[in-house]
């Protein structure tokens, strides 16, 4: 089968597309023929060894795949040939990646994609929708009737949450780019401001007087002296982005808040997490209330092109969809 893979950490040029062995599925495992994939930026991460995982070399990159049934073994009960099937975690912990012709993805991490869903659109969404779901409801623990301040809204994580979280009936701030207001706005926001507006913060204590319940980063910058001063009473900070960054912490009005901060990376999240957030995918993809904002289709062959361009920031709001069936 054709691949692209990498045999040592390192940059995109060390990338390479060609034949490797097609993988074999143990007892509990689901062999699928690979329609599409895409890159996230946790791809350039495992490639790069910035985020260390065990990659078995050559290592298959790409964690999102969507594709048919091949094999289903003995244990991967629910699954037959044929079935088209999307998994958001594979290339992380030994598990080799999706940008290939065929992957081996566990039962347990495994979905049906409902019918009449685009291929595109499923595996588009796959991630950043997954991350998003954990830092609403796993992490965030966000309620009905809730305020949710999430920063980043225009980006593919940010964009999702706001769609999951206007769907949980929370009120949702967010702030984005200045060219980006509108299309937040369309996605069921309250209120949208530009993250370079210098009235923002006034602005959001306008639109939320007694505080947001949850504030989501999704963009990195983590201004948490920023993000304290619009907490309510009890609210909470999700973290999960910015794997750089070391901001400061206002110790003291965190803590007479009775506030909290989590992280997370979805890399780490359970089965049953990602089941979860499977579900609530399948039923948005399935309303078409969970889309991407914008899709670029290339051929898997430019695999190692995608990761330069994603490192180089030039995907803002568009989505890399890797095919098998074009070249």
């Amino acid at each position: 089968m054709r691949a692209a893979y990498i045999e040592e950490l390192g940059s995109p040029d060390g990338m390479k597309f060609g034949e490797l062995p097609s993988p074999v599925p143990g007892p509990t495992d689901v062999l699928v023929d690979v329609i599409a994939t895409t890159v996230n930026p946790v791809d350039t991460f495992v490639r790069s060894g910035v985020f260390r995982t065990e990659t078995p070399f050559p290592f298959v990159v790409s964690r999102d795949v969507v594709g048919t049934v091949v094999e289903a073994g003995p244990g991967a009960l629910g699954f037959k040939p044929g079935d088209l099937v999307w998994s958001n975690s594979l290339g992380h912990e030994g598990r080799q990646g999706a940008a290939a012709e065929q992957a081996v993805v566990p039962v347990d991490r495994l979905y049906h994609l409902p019918d009449g869903v685009d291929v595109a659109d499923a595996v588009a969404v796959a991630h950043p929708a997954g991350t998003a779901h954990l830092a609403l409801f796993t992490h965030g623990r966000v309620q009905p009737g809730e305020t949710v301040l999430i920063a980043g809204a225009g980006g593919n994580v940010g964009s999702a949450a706001v769609v999951m979280a206007v769907d949980a009936g929370a009120r949702v701030v967010a702030t984005c780019s200045a060219r980006d207001i509108d299309y937040v706005r369309s996605l069921g926001a309250s209120a949208v401001f530009a993250y370079d507006d210098p009235d923002r913060a006034a602005a959001i204590r306008q639109f939320a007087p007694e505080g947001v319940n949850l504030h989501i980063d999704t963009f990195g910058d983590h201004d948490l002296t920023a993000a304290v001063d619009v907490l309510a009473p009890r609210g909470r900070i999700v973290l999960l982005a910015g794997v750089r960054s070391r901001p400061v912490l206002p110790a003291g009005p965190f803590f007479m808040k009775d506030a909290s901060i989590l992280g997370f990376v979805i890399s780490h999240a359970t089965t049953v997490e990602l089941a979860h957030a499977a579900s609530s995918i399948n039923r948005l993809l399935a309303a078409k209330q969970l889309r991407p904002r914008a899709i670029e289709t290339l051929p898997l062959s430019e695999a190692a092109e995608a990761h330069r361009r994603m490192e180089r920031g030039e995907l803002h709001g568009k989505r890399v969809v890797l095919r098998t069936d074009i070249s």
